[in-house]
């Protein structure tokens, strides 16, 4: 088995290996690292995960792709140390089903990558024998994913920028209150605000000295692990090698992306429902083959999905043959009439998501949270569109205790807090501000840790 080869999507950059992508985590000339090729499963394979558990699909799954760079002894102790929680797969109706990715220790589907990434980091500057600094932007749970899940770890720090008038208070909690080898940064502006001082910051040769990696879904570290669930999902609801269609809440396109790769290595999906909330520059893009950002972007109550250009849309431009830069500038165009095929793009309204959490409530008495009742309206649409026949399973992306206003007022109800959520409630939070000036960013790393 050989070593996985990854390069840039803006093209000028020397290919990778895993290794060198995930520490990396940017390639130098500010393209996203791609697969050259994926492995591919036979049916058979994909019937056997079946009767494995989460962490055992897991092993399955990314020994193909990670092995031989990572001993697979050590990736099987590493998956079943970071999948150590149940991953619930509910039928709602018919064929109808909900993916609960929100069992993690921050109760988001970002535990699923943010856990077994940390562990990889872990292992690769262990045997480097190097200090690393984690760069990392969040518009909501990514950063408390990342926070806990790098939080301890020697020889690692993280820093973490999100928009401070954008996340919920225990989505911030979950990140402010940890302190040690974690810092927070309260950012006057909007998440693409963070996510563009973090590029910007890879770029910068001044700061060499910090050994800057990212653990946002710009790294491949990041969307690697977030194939197994489809593999996972597919195995709980499907037949053997029977299509289905998975509907994804989508902000910045890593969770849809790993659908993709998913799909790249023989997984069965008919189809993806890409849903997005009223940041709707993909919807537009797939309509029109026209793409354009939207700056600033519209802040909606799915606050994870508020993203005015998706860094991963390199990435899934440079799957359908085409490329697009950092900046969004399209190069070459990808493969339109295939992405329209593979992706039924939708746009939700704030609206249309608070009905639908009111809806899936009183009907089948299943609570959604804003991000999974946008994937849960897109499924609808999709079934208006082509009908009730053959299995959707939809993505919920974060526990609907996250969100205790917006449930309450949208069913009357408040659900129990997971202790994953409850343990940090009256903790000190420790947290520094800045605005959205790329050199006061600088100037705040240099005095900080070099």
């Amino acid at each position: 088995m050989d070593k996985m080869i990854f390069y840039s999507t803006n093209l000028s950059a020397p290919e990778v290996d895993f290794e060198g992508a995930l520490l990396g985590g940017i390639a130098p000339d500010k393209g996203l690292y791609m697969p050259r090729k994926m492995p591919r499963f036979e049916v058979d394979e994909i019937t056997g995960m079946k009767e494995m558990s989460y962490s055992e699909v897991a092993f399955a799954v990314l020994r193909k792709v990670l092995c031989p760079g990572v001993d697979p002894g050590a990736l099987m102790r590493i998956c079943a140390d970071a999948y150590n929680y149940e991953v619930p797969v509910e039928r709602v109706y018919r064929g109808n089903f909900v993916m609960r990715l929100d069992r993690g220790p921050t109760a988001s589907f970002k535990d699923f990558a943010a856990r077994l990434m940390a562990r990889l980091v872990q292992y690769f500057t262990g045997k480097q024998k190097k200090e690393i600094t984690i760069l990392t932007a969040t518009s909501g749970d990514t950063g408390s994913a990342v926070a806990q899940a790098f939080f301890g770890l020697e020889n690692i720090r993280v820093v973490v920028l999100f928009p401070r008038d954008e996340v919920s208070e225990r989505q911030r909690r979950q990140m402010t209150t940890l302190g040690g080898n974690v810092t927070c940064v309260a950012v006057c502006g909007k998440f693409d605000d963070c996510q563009a001082m973090v590029k910007e910051a890879f770029c910068d040769d001044g700061l060499s000295g910090l050994n800057l990696s990212s653990a946002n879904s710009i790294n491949i570290g990041r969307l690697i692990p977030q194939m197994v669930y489809y593999f996972y999902g597919y195995s709980r609801v499907a037949d053997k090698g029977e299509e289905i269609v998975f509907s994804v809440p989508s902000g910045n396109f890593g969770d849809i992306m790993g659908g993709l790769f998913a799909r790249e290595m023989g997984l069965p999906v008919a189809r993806f429902v890409a849903a997005v909330n009223e940041n709707d520059e993909f919807v537009r893009f797939v309509e029109t083959g026209s793409y354009s950002k939207i700056v600033p972007s519209k802040n909606c109550v799915s606050n994870a999905m508020n993203v005015g250009h998706p860094s991963n849309l390199s990435r899934l431009v440079a799957l359908y043959g085409g490329q697009m830069d950092e900046t969004g500038r399209i190069h070459k165009m990808p493969r339109m009439d295939d992405i329209r095929r593979d992706i039924f793009a939708v746009s939700v309204s704030d609206e249309e998501t608070r009905d639908v959490i009111k809806r899936v409530y009183d009907e089948f008495k299943v609570v959604l949270e804003p991000h999974g009742a946008v994937g849960w309206r897109g499924l609808m649409r999709f079934r208006e569109g082509f009908g009730d026949k053959g299995k959707v399973v939809c993505i919920e992306t974060a526990h609907p205790a996250k969100f205790p206003d917006e449930i309450v007022k949208a069913i009357g109800v408040d659900v129990d807090v997971p202790l994953s959520i409850s343990r940090v409630e009256g903790k000190d939070e420790k947290m520094d501000a800045l605005g959205v000036d790329y050199l006061g960013f600088r100037e705040y790393l240099v005095k900080k840790f070099l």
